[in-house]
């Protein structure tokens, strides 16, 4: 008998559906649990820059936003520090992630956001071409063996998530603000 039919049968009786519904929820639970290994879970924010896809972690996100309506150039900063931005009365440097890594100038569109560095000293709000949201992934679904890119910046990247034939590179914000390069930004 299936699970419909067999909750069905018990639409006359309150408390022992309640008490079906419970049992199959745990069931559902601890089969989750055994299929992810530790029942530990990674939760990074994904993002697309061009036509590839990333995940940054959590804990390196502050915030996401939209793109602010007003920057501020910096004169004589690179080409990729779009300008500074009053978020809530603080200064926020916003750099262009895609044209930073070599792969172009990103082009605002509604779907354009900046994520903002959760780091205790330097602040930065990184631009990409849109954000996917939340992704959770099983410990086990990590490798440590970071992919290539089209952007070439596995530098920058702590591994990656595979589920399936998908694999998402985590980016490392960290990584990227306390680079050499990052922090070289003004202009020659």
């Amino acid at each position: 008998m299936s699970t419909s039919l067999g909750l069905k049968s018990l639409r006359e009786r309150p408390f022992e559906l309640l008490k079906e519904l419970e049992r199959l929820s745990r069931i559902a639970q601890s089969g989750q649990e055994r299929e992810s290994g530790s029942g530990r879970e990674w939760v990074g924010v994904a993002f697309r820059l061009g036509a590839e896809n990333f995940l940054v972690a959590r804990e390196e996100t502050r915030e996401v936003m939209g793109l602010p309506a007003m920057l501020t150039r910096v004169p004589g900063a690179k080409p990729w520090i779009r300008g500074l931005a009053n978020v809530r009365g603080q200064l926020l440097p916003v750099v262009d992630l895609r044209a930073f890594l070599g792969g172009g100038v990103t082009t605002t569109a509604r779907s354009t956001r900046v994520l903002v560095a959760n780091h205790r000293e330097i602040p930065g709000g990184l631009m990409v071409d849109e954000v996917l949201g939340f992704r959770r992934f099983g410990d086990a679904e990590f490798a440590a063996e970071v992919p290539p890119t089209l952007l070439r910046c596995e530098r920058y990247l702590a591994g990656a998530f595979k589920r399936g034939a998908e694999v998402w590179p985590v980016f490392s914000v960290r990584g990227l603000l306390e680079s050499a390069d990052f922090l070289r930004a003004a202009a020659s």
